[in-house]
């Protein structure tokens, strides 16, 4: 990269970085926010209701969308990267300073929806105008490249975020960061704030998107550009298509793993955190390198090679995953038979995410004491009583239910109330533990899948629009995509879980929608690398050159 060129990507990489790790800052503290902002309901409410707020950031995406890409495309890319990084600034900074639910009653979560709102908005202007002024910008040659700095930031956000909650918590202490500590990550947010928005001040608008301004040929209404043609409809379908395949092994390999690590296969916060920050810190730089890929052999092979072996490799990579991390639970697991037997009026759909339903049946009652076990079961109907079989010991229903059952369950074998032999991270030495280690490998082989699916597709959903509408019609499908499928994926793939009583069943989710999307793709997706993007036919839908060898045949 050339000075000019540097400045462009680094500028723009720094402030998404910060747009994503304010992001992220909250998901990592669900637990801690759930305490303070919804106090007046039990443990399990209080974690439904935070994570409901943390929905709303993904809920509001589309809306932002149409927002922010609208005024990309109408007004420039540079004001936007200002306003969601100011936007995104503020909320987070006012998170940290908002009062609990102690002090000020219901205003305090009606208040920290209200911030989560903003946050959303933000990060999902942030993404159409930051691709589309990176991508405006990058030589034909190197664009996946130059593109591949700015989206691996998600990663590097991610990292980033564990990584001050792990120095303040260690810093003040466990009991001072639940009590205050964990204001600070979000308070000293501001000093990134201040100088991201300062180094963007000094940025240039898309050299693409002035010569269209100077020679009039600017959309008067993107939007309806967008949708205005079947080819269009088409291509908006596509990138819909393509981002919601990537972020199913971009969220399974981030939020659902660190969430199963931490739950399921009962590893503990620290360890599973430390893991994360160093592996998602080496997801960036490979983001960089298949992006880099990508310029030389095409978007099509390393997107597709991505997702291909991610639907082919998320069972044999997680079953790993959970018999190397907690061995113990795993052999419990492949040896223990355990039936519930119950009437299916008796038996609730467990997932609640309002938080209003009871689960006071024995059926419900047995399954509760499963589940926070991590014990795979199976369910057989049957009219009468409930029982729960294990391993040809049944135990009756009644008061006495949840007692004998955690009782049976811990003389099969179940390693209740933890494991010695769970891996655990206390220092950099522990890093080097054989079996860590693996751990750290296997959890870093479904982050290189979800970066050899993420920058690419990005870069892809650039090259098939004109300048015109560029913004607008990339965000909407893509936010969609992600909000829908992606930021929905951890809660479905729980109440998979709790339904069929088994974590390995609810990996056929995400692994089905990969290999559709992959096939839909394989018949759809024209390759776009190396188009000129000032080559962009006004009338048309896609650059001239890759798209036409595609559409025959190719």
């Amino acid at each position: 990269m050339n000075k000019q060129e540097l400045k462009v990507v680094g500028a723009s990489a720094v402030g998404t970085a910060f747009e994503w790790y304010d992001f992220f800052l909250y998901g990592a503290l669900v637990p801690v926010i759930g305490s303070k902002f919804f106090s007046d309901y039990g443990s399990a409410a209080q974690t439904v209701f935070a994570l409901l707020t943390f929905a709303a950031g993904f809920i509001v995406r589309p809306i932002g969308a149409l927002v922010f890409a609208r005024i990309t495309d109408l007004v420039g890319r540079k004001i936007v990267f200002l306003m969601t990084l100011i936007l995104m600034g503020v909320s987070t900074v006012a998170v940290g300073l908002l009062p609990t639910a102690e002090q000020i009653g219901i205003t305090a979560p009606i208040l920290l929806v209200t911030c989560r709102i903003l946050q959303g908005l933000a990060v999902s202007g942030e993404f159409g105008a930051a691709v589309t002024y990176v991508s405006e910008y990058a030589p034909a040659k190197q664009r996946s490249f130059f593109v591949g700095w700015l989206t691996g930031t998600t990663a590097l956000a991610f990292s980033l975020s564990l990584g001050v909650q792990l120095v303040v918590e260690s810093i003040v202490g466990t009991a001072a960061y639940d009590s205050w500590g964990w204001r600070v990550p979000f308070l000293i947010s501001v000093l990134p704030l201040a100088l991201s928005v300062w180094i963007r001040t000094k940025l240039n608008e898309s050299p693409l998107f002035l010569k269209m301004k100077r020679e009039g040929t600017q959309a008067k209404a993107p939007l309806r550009e967008a949708f205005g043609s079947r080819a269009r409809v088409r291509m908006v379908a596509i990138v819909f298509v393509m981002a919601s395949a990537q972020s199913f092994i971009g969220y399974l390999s981030t939020v659902y793993m660190v969430t199963t690590m931490k739950t399921y296969l009962k590893a503990d916060s620290f360890t599973v955190n430390a893991l994360y920050m160093v592996i998602m810190l080496i997801g960036f730089f490979l983001c960089v390198f298949v992006c880099w890929l990508s310029d030389r052999i095409g978007r099509r092979p390393v997107l597709f090679a991505g997702l291909g072996l991610a639907a082919l490799l998320a069972f044999p990579v997680t079953n790993a995953i959970t018999s190397t991390t907690n061995p113990a639970l795993a052999a419990a697991q492949d040896r223990v038979s355990v039936v519930i037997k119950a009437d299916p009026a008796d038996c609730s759909f467990q997932f609640n995410p309002a938080g209003t339903a009871e689960f006071t049946s024995d059926c419900d009652r047995a399954r509760n004491v499963l589940q926070a076990n991590s014990v795979v079961f199976d369910r057989q109907d049957v009219s009468g009583p409930t029982t729960v079989v294990v391993d040809g010991t049944e135990i009756a229903g009644g008061e006495s239910l949840q007692t004998d059952l955690v009782a049976a369950i811990k003389a099969a074998g179940y390693p209740v109330g933890g494991s010695a032999t769970t891996i655990k991270v206390d220092g950099i030495g522990d890093f080097f533990d054989g079996r860590v280690l693996g751990v750290a490998l296997l959890l870093l082989a479904l982050v290189a899948l979800a970066q050899m699916t993420q920058g690419p597709a990005a870069t892809a959903m650039a090259e098939v629009f004109p300048t015109r509408i560029r913004a607008t019609a990339l965000s909407i499908p893509y936010q969609l995509g992600v909000g829908v499928f992606g930021g929905l994926l951890p809660a479905t793939m729980v109440a998979i879980s709790a339904e069929v009583g088994s974590f390995t069943t609810a990996l056929w989710y995400p692994v089905g929608a990969m290999a559709l999307g992959l096939v839909v793709l394989l018949f759809t997706l024209p390759e776009t690398k190396g188009v000129d993007l000032g080559e962009v036919s006004l009338d048309g839908d896609t650059a001239v050159e890759p798209v036409e060898p595609v559409r025959q045949g190719r």
